[in-house]
Formats: structure tokens, C-alpha cells, sequence
């Protein structure tokens, strides 16, 4: 497994650059996001990679933060998400902005990416709403610099407030009404404990109706 490469940029293109690593050009695939933020040509970058081997291809996808590479592999664990409408996601939407569509249960947000369709969309929120934990800086709480993996307790806290999404969910609420109630609950500074993050936003829902 090539995990990570240090070297030089001697190519960019709009999916894609060649990193010289000791004389060994490597042609890696990255988001738009990434690419951006690695830099041009010139460029001396340390780059973290995925090999996706195939019967016919073995590819290398390149990214700049740990967050990203997480994201990337988590997409792909939803049925016809490949590693190009992976990429595709993660150049409209980072990490976190990920986990946030996924837990509000915003497909018109996922549908941003190019390539991916309202069934397509729907399907990852879906699929994936018991998984943001696993998403850098995921779930309501960003991360301090919104790519950094999540820590023992920042995994925690979003365990707590997925519990909390959940439980309102089968109360009747919709997941979107319950993000954001959930949202405007850990503004105002709530314990993370799961009653009191319930009681909250049954009590901001009641209100506001």
C-alpha cells in the first residue's frame, strides 16, 4: 500500500498532477479541493495517498488531509459511488460540510457534485447517516481546523448527537428540522449528554411551532 508521497509537482491538470519522487513521476488523482490547496507546478508537497487496484488499472488518488482520504473511502463503501464520484463530492463540499448534508439528511446538497444524481444523492445520505462519526471533523462539531481527524472525544460528542438526531427522528420529527434544532442547541452551549440535548430541541421545535 503506497499511503503517502513527498516530492515535487512537475504537473497539474484539472483532475490530476505528477509528483516526481526521486525521479519516479506519479500520476495522482485529487479532488479539486485538494489540488488547489497542494499548489502548482514546482510545488515541494507531501501528498497522502489511496491505490485503488482494479483487474485492469491500479490508480493512485492523492489528498491533502487526512479528513479528505477518511471521506473518500467512506463514500465509496455506498453502492455506486466509485472513486471518481467520490472526488467529485469532495471538490464541492469538505469533510465536514460532508457529514453536515448527511446528518441533516440534505441530498440537494450532496447533488452539488458533478456526475451526481437526486437517487444517487439521496442513497449516501442515507447509507451513510450512522456513519459520520468516522468523517474528519464530522458531525455538528467541526474539527478546530475543519480537516484534522477527530479525537476520543470529539468522537464521542458526535456518537451523543447522532444518538440525539436518531431519537428525534423516531419521534416524528424530520432529519432536517432535527439537525437544526439539534445545530441551534449546541450554539447556545448544552451539555453533550443525550437527554439534555433532546430536551433542548424538543423544546426549540415546540416554539417554534
Amino acid at each position: 500500500m503506497i499511503a503517502q508521497l513527498k516530492g515535487q509537482i512537475v504537473a497539474s491538470d484539472l483532475t490530476y498532477l505528477v509528483l516526481d519522487v526521486m525521479g519516479v513521476g506519479y500520476q495522482i488523482f485529487a479532488s479539486g479541493r485538494s489540488l488547489s490547496q497542494l499548489g502548482g507546478v514546482g510545488a515541494e508537497v507531501t501528498v497522502l495517498t489511496e491505490l485503488v487496484v482494479r483487474e485492469d488499472s491500479m490508480t493512485l488518488y492523492g489528498f491533502a488531509s487526512e479528513g479528505e482520504r477518511a471521506a473518500f473511502r467512506l463514500l465509496q463503501t455506498v453502492q455506486g459511488v466509485g472513486a471518481k464520484a467520490a472526488l467529485s463530492i469532495l471538490t464541492v463540499l469538505t469533510p465536514d460540510e460532508l457529514a453536515q448534508a448527511i446528518l441533516a439528511g440534505d441530498k440537494a446538497m450532496v447533488a452539488r457534485a458533478e456526475g451526481i444524481g437526486p437517487k444517487l444523492a439521496l442513497r449516501i445520505v442515507n447509507e451513510l447517516a450512522q456513519k459520520t462519526a468516522s468523517l474528519a471533523g464530522g458531525g455538528l462539531q467541526a474539527a478546530s481546523d475543519g480537516v484534522a481527524s477527530p479525537d476520543a472525544t470529539t468522537a464521542a460528542q458526535n456518537a451523543v448527537l447522532q444518538d440525539a438526531l436518531s431519537a428525534l427522528v423516531n419521534l416524528g420529527y424530520s432529519r432536517t428540522e432535527a439537525f437544526t434544532a439539534l445545530q441551534n442547541v449546541q450554539k447556545q452551549g448544552t451539555d453533550n449528554d443525550i437527554s439534555a440535548l433532546i430536551a433542548a430541541a424538543l423544546k426549540q421545535m415546540g416554539s417554534a411551532q
